[in-house]
């Protein structure tokens, strides 16, 4: 009789939906399901909604064989009590117990961390970061998410909470970002951020193909929307994306000027969107970087693609993933 398959439900949690899927100890994709994150209503909204797109997977007959949960959110978590401290794109949710509900409700061993830690996990086991030691992950999607792999081990700092890269401010005297400081890259990068200076600009050229996909609607105008315009070739839409790209690459300088990876992989939904200006951010480092390897670091686009924190949310509980996460616990308190 064949042996059963290792498979993992992994759930990533964003400012504006959720994904989960079942996923096998290859790191493999079997099947997926999304629903609509309610974020700025009640806490049990907020679950209503992780536990709609799970409910959806485990429908799927293939699910008989899920052996475990894992779960990953943006923002500051406690993996070890499997507790989501705060997360600025997830307000419905303060000290909340997630990993506890989620157990309690499905009756499976469940997990929880950190997106961009977990995303750099799957790259760094499976994906684009495979056969390199030291690796900085970039998760660009609602906001913007950082892991950092340092000698084939996650770094999380004194605490854990290392890896906020997101929220490097890069303008002091630029907007207020929603976690209480000034001029992050997040307010300028991001998929929020793409939206909002899209909605500011429309106005200033009523023919843009942004505002023909969202029905004439200034309000209805998401990053989705602009790089959908792009593609069409929308003037407005490519400079748009083009001023994201150039605070990229001002803090990618810095990066790498403070760590010199080996390799930067970016992720994320609007990761693979902003794929096709790679090229242009390296030409930037020429003179934002005053690294002499800037120009040796690959710049490359996450193998998983906007599913790498779902990967690593699975690989929670997957054999290799947690030799991997206990590997970088171990390292961490050594310190």
């Amino acid at each position: 009789m064949p042996k059963a398959e290792h498979v993992v439900l992994g759930v990533d949690i964003g400012g504006t939906k959720v994904a989960a899927g079942l996923i096998n100890a290859a790191g493999e994709v079997l099947f997926t399901a999304r629903r609509r994150m309610l974020v700025n209503k009640s806490a049990e909204d907020g679950l209503r909604s992780v536990t709609e797109a799970i409910e959806a997977v485990l429908s799927s007959r293939r699910a008989r064989a899920v052996t475990g949960i894992g779960i990953s959110v943006p923002g500051w978590v406690d993996s070890q009590r499997g507790v989501l401290l705060s997360a600025t794109n997830l307000p419905c949710w303060r000290n909340y117990p997630l990993a506890e509900k989620i157990q309690q409700r499905y009756k499976l061993p469940t997990r929880l961390a950190n997106d961009a830690n977990v995303a750099a996990l799957a790259e760094a086991v499976w994906g684009a970061g495979v056969g390199y030691r030291n690796l900085f992950y970039v998760s660009l999607g609602t906001g913007i998410g950082t892991g950092l792999v340092l000698q084939d081990r996650l770094y999380y700092g004194r605490t854990g909470a290392a890896g906020e890269g997101g929220h490097m401010t890069i303008d002091f005297h630029g907007p207020q970002c929603a976690c209480g400081k000034r001029g992050c890259i997040e307010m300028y990068a991001s998929g929020s951020a793409i939206g909002a200076r899209a909605r500011h600009l429309v106005g200033h050229s009523p023919r843009t193909r942004i505002l023909e996909l969202a029905e004439g609607k200034t309000a209805a105008i998401t990053s989705e929307i602009v790089g959908r315009a792009a593609l069409d070739g929308d003037a407005l839409a490519n400079e748009i994306l083009r001023e994201a790209a150039d605070y990229l690459s001002i803090w990618l300088a810095d990066i790498i000027d403070l760590l010199e990876p080996e390799v930067i992989v970016i992720g994320g939904g609007l990761g693979e969107l902003m794929g096709s200006f790679f090229n242009y951010i390296r030409g930037r480092l020429e003179t934002s970087s005053i690294s002499p390897s800037r120009q040796q670091i690959p710049i490359l686009s996450a193998l998983y693609g906007a599913e790498s924190s779902l990967v690593g949310s699975a690989a929670l509980c997957l054999p290799r993933g947690q030799v991997w996460m206990e590997r970088s616990r171990k390292s961490a308190r050594a310190r």
